[in-house]
């Protein structure tokens, strides 16, 4: 979601009456409340012109939704199946109508980062490693960001190299963590952890970080080190993108945020993002990045991370497709 639409989804929340906004917030996420939370806490100064507009949006966009999705787990898996394939719906469909069952590691996932890495930073890394994989990559990386070097580059080759999660190992999460994650022997093995897994937390980890990480795998294995950078999607990899991927980009990417993020970066890339604007918005921003001066390293590499974020949702929504080294080809 936009920074704009969360905007005008926090003035419809403090809209429509505190029952009705409790009731919204019941089937919202984790980082779409913690969100929602802080827009609605920044809201000041609010016309009734505004008020009134999100409302009118809101009413429009009621009248155009159907009945559809009111259940089927079965149909879910056929249309997944016929999409996707049988390798790839299994995940997806494992996730979407098994994932109820997790509710331990749902509970993890609304907790700060430093006190899930302060509840399991003394456990073996091999159990920090299978819980780490059950969360998002973000919140992931932020947890190894609290752990000292030795560990944290220990745990990311665990996950590396983690090839699943037997039922037996969701019973010792259980142990280590009040229903984490529950499971029997009748459970299959759960698709989590590996190269692909590794690299998507690196990709949310500072720059120091990361190069800390790799260096370490690569003294293990120089093969696995490999894999793991040809998974990951770094901003540079956006000139992979076509020209398609990059307007649906531009379009959820505010401009300041753009301008920070294209400091430093290559002559070629900001062309591919020029040519894929209107004249006058790509003189605007030509403009813009020579009046911004010096930027700290740090901002820029934040920046460049929240536009990647947009970028991993896009391509999760099927909207973009991620064509990187290594990376299977995908057909649309």
């Amino acid at each position: 979601m936009s920074e704009d639409g969360v905007n005008r989804s926090a003035i419809l929340l403090m809209s429509i009456g505190e029952e009705e906004a409790v009731e919204v917030f019941k089937y919202l996420g984790p980082k779409e409340v913690q969100k929602l939370g802080l827009a609605m806490s920044k809201l000041s100064h609010v016309t009734r012109e505004e008020v009134a507009g999100v409302l009118r949006e809101f009413r429009e966009e009621a009248r155009q939704q159907t009945a559809i999705g009111t259940d089927s787990d079965a149909y879910i898996r056929s249309v997944l199946t016929k999409a996707l394939g049988n390798d790839k719906a299994g995940v997806l469909i494992d996730r979407i109508l098994q994932g109820a069952d997790n509710t331990g590691i749902e509970s993890l996932k609304w907790m700060d980062s430093s006190a899930v890495a302060e509840l399991i930073k003394n456990e073996h890394p091999q159990i920090i490693a299978t819980i780490l994989v059950h969360l998002d990559p973000d919140q992931a990386s932020e947890v190894l960001a609290t752990f000292a070097e030795r560990l944290r580059n220990d745990v990311l080759l665990r996950i590396a190299t983690l090839e699943g999660v037997q039922p037996a190992a969701l019973r010792d999460l259980n142990d280590v963590l009040t229903q984490l994650l529950t499971g029997s022997d009748k459970l299959k093995k759960s698709a989590m952890g590996g190269v692909t897994a590794a690299a998507e937390i690196l990709n949310f980890m500072g720059g120091q970080y990361e190069a800390s990480v790799t260096s370490y795998i690569r003294e293990v294995d120089p093969d696995l080190a490999q894999k793991i950078q040809d998974k990951m999607f770094v901003f540079e990899n956006l000139l992979d993108l076509d020209d398609r991927g990059i307007q649906l980009l531009l379009r959820e990417v505010q401009s300041e945020t753009l301008i920070v993020a294209l400091k430093g970066t290559s002559d070629p890339l900001r062309e591919k993002i020029f040519k894929n604007m209107s004249t006058r918005a790509a003189e605007m921003l030509r403009e813009d990045l020579e009046a911004k001066g010096p930027v700290r390293l740090s901002e820029v590499e934040g920046e460049q991370k929240e536009i990647l974020k947009i970028v991993r949702r896009l391509a999760d929504e099927g909207q973009i497709v991620l064509g990187g080294k290594g990376e299977e080809g995908l057909v649309e």
